[in-house]
């Protein structure tokens, strides 16, 4: 059983299914049900046309389920409407429910989802398991989800933006369970890209690319966080990150900055670096000026404050860090980072210690508590 071929085929069957008059719950019930039957038959008798025969069974599936449901009679006359066997024409509607599943009236969560589930291929299980909640709760969660958008047309425009975000929140996800999300996220962002042809979406995944290359090396042995600085590079993937730097060099030649093309210039900026004494923070500075004015956002701003402390002295960097809010999520572990650099050990200890208190996790948690360790034991010396 080729489940990646599935997986691939099931956006363009659900289209197909919408665009013949399904409502979207109904039709991605009846695409679950072929795929159900799929992994029970093909092993045995696998077919000439997978995506054939998949719309076939999804279409008649859908139609006895709305034969079956009195509340639905008024689709009877879609009975008459099945179309006669043969090779399903070469319509890619993928992109459709894209925008569909990053319905703005959608929760993240819930587009997040949605999104795994209808052009993912993901099962109801696999989702639940990459975000650690029960199979009924995140069963309960995709209905909801799948009849918010039900009365929603294919014609409508869809906004880049959000399916930005939603690919973005899937990545950030990382992994849990029986699938990587990182690497989810990075086959649909390689999907979007190839269907449309924006220099916002070619960034979001030069960003992914470049943060994934980093992957093994950000982790020790235990499980321990390794900062940036302390990775060892020789562990990156230096062919995504060749990728990354080529794919983010060919949007910003298009000279339509957006958010997630500054985030990818700074990543390659660090990925570039030999060592972490040799990374060129003043041009990261630069790319931050670029990215607040783009999104003027507190975390970015926060960030900010930490490369400026990188390129003109940890006094400078508490200096920005100074005008935002202290309770950033974050702040007091980059107030401990640049009273650290500038020599403060006494405070950088004690706001190490209440940074870890506030850790959103206990990886993050554990290795702030180190930090605070490590600075006090160096002062009783």
């Amino acid at each position: 059983m080729n489940e990646a071929l599935l997986r691939s085929l099931t956006p363009s069957v659900l289209a197909i299914l919408v665009r013949r008059g399904a409502d979207f719950a109904a039709a991605e019930d009846a695409v679950q049900d072929a795929l159900v039957e799929a992994v029970r038959v093909w092993p045995a008798d696998p077919p000439r046309d997978a995506k054939g025969w998949l719309v076939t069974v999804a279409w008649r599936r859908f139609l006895d389920a709305t034969r079956a449901d009195a509340a639905r009679r008024r689709r009877e006359d879609l009975v008459d409407e099945e179309p006669a066997p043969g090779p399903v024409p070469a319509v890619d509607d993928t992109l459709q429910l894209y925008f569909l599943c990053a319905h703005p009236t959608l929760t993240p969560s819930a587009a997040v989802a949605l999104t795994l589930r209808a052009v993912g291929g993901l099962t109801t299980r696999q989702i639940a398991q990459a975000y650690l909640v029960p199979e009924a709760t995140m069963a309960q969660r995709i209905s909801r989800a799948k009849r918010t958008v039900s009365g929603v047309r294919f014609d409508q425009p869809g906004d880049v933006a959000t399916v930005l975000r939603v690919l973005y929140l899937v990545f950030n996800e990382g992994y849990s369970g029986d699938v990587d999300l990182a690497a989810e996220a990075i086959r649909l962002t390689r999907r979007l890209a190839a269907a449309i042809d924006h220099p916002e979406v070619a960034g979001l995944l030069a960003l992914m690319l470049l943060h994934h290359a980093r992957r093994a090396s950000r982790t020790a042995p235990d499980g321990s966080l390794v900062p940036l600085a302390e990775q060892d590079r020789g562990r990156w993937d230096t062919e995504a990150i060749a990728e990354g730097v080529e794919i983010l060099q060919a949007a910003l030649a298009r000279d339509r900055l957006g958010e997630f093309q500054a985030q990818a210039a700074i990543a390659a900026l660090h990925a570039d670096a030999p060592s972490a004494e040799e990374t060129d923070w003043v041009q990261i500075v630069e790319w931050y000026d670029e990215l607040t004015g783009l999104t003027d956002s507190p975390v970015v701003r926060l960030n900010r404050a930490v490369a400026v402390g990188e390129a003109d002295g940890p006094r400078a960097g508490l200096a920005a860090l100074a005008a935002l809010d202290d309770s950033l999520p974050r702040h007091t572990a980059v107030a401990a980072y640049l009273h650290e650099r500038d020599g403060d050990l006494a405070t950088a200890a004690r706001l190490y210690a209440e940074a870890a208190r506030k850790a959103p996790d206990l990886a993050e948690r554990d290795h702030l508590t180190r930090q605070a360790a490590r600075l006090n034991a160096r002062r009783r010396r």
